[in-house]
């Protein structure tokens, strides 16, 4: 396990110390468990830009579904008669 160093405000420390205090755990595994959700969450925000990019090269290749067919099948939900996903023509 790696060590850095971290200078922190003063409000921060004390917001740490405080949670790590309520928790029973150290400041360490409280930073740990904080950088590692942050990480999470910034792999999941840069696999969804990539579906956007993606997304938006299919749709100026002109992949796209009419509104109408969507509303239509998102109206089926739910009813004996739910529609199978709709697909562009292309």
């Amino acid at each position: 396990m790696g060590v850095t160093t971290v200078r922190l405000q003063a409000d921060v420390e004390q917001h740490l110390e405080a949670i790590a205090g309520r928790l029973h755990r150290s400041k360490g595994w409280v930073i740990n468990q904080a950088l590692s959700e942050y990480i999470k969450k910034q792999e999941r925000e840069q696999a969804r830009w990539q579906q956007t990019l993606v997304a938006m090269e299919s749709a100026a290749q002109g992949k796209v579904v009419d509104a109408s067919k969507v509303h239509n099948w998102l109206n089926s939900w739910g009813s004996e008669n739910e529609q199978d996903t709709p697909r562009s023509g292309k």
